[in-house]
């Protein structure tokens, strides 16, 4: 398995991963946004971000997306990771493993001294990776609807 940037041609297979990621979390996808979000993943003037890890064969079997984000207490920016997701069938792989081992580099690359994330909190399989690799911090995370 390899990591590396996401480029054009792997549209077909990520938008097939990024509708496996919002059925996960129960949220609508439609054509749109992934539309959306894979323009922003090329756009220059957007500082956000896409890896994604293929198999052996060269098939795109996970992604992350990530992006920069300020931290005004600090006066610095760090990284966020928003989306991460692996194909059930190679989940235990080293997959997810190999993807944060390059945003750590990503993230040096960018100057950034962390990058946080959230996930839901029943997320377990994925919270026992995190807990090997990052900390948690005593934060709760709150959403305002304003439409």
């Amino acid at each position: 398995m390899n990591v590396e940037s996401l480029i054009r041609t792997d549209k077909e297979y990520w938008s097939k991963l990024y509708h496996g990621y919002a059925n996960f979390y129960k949220m609508p996808m439609n054509s749109d946004i992934l539309d959306e979000v894979w323009d922003w993943i090329f756009n220059p003037d957007i500082k956000f971000y896409a890896i994604g890890v293929k198999s052996e064969q060269g098939e795109l079997i996970g992604f992350m997306h990530f992006r920069e984000m300020p931290s005004p207490l600090r006066g610095i920016f760090v990284g966020f990771l928003d989306d991460l997701f692996v194909r059930p069938d190679f989940r235990g792989s080293g997959a997810v493993q190999l993807l944060f081992k390059d945003l750590k580099l990503q993230a040096q690359k960018n100057g950034w001294p962390y990058v946080r994330w959230i996930t839901a909190s029943d997320n377990q399989r994925a919270r026992a990776v995190y807990d090997q690799i990052s900390e948690t911090i005593d934060f709760v995370t709150y959403q305002m609807h304003t439409q």
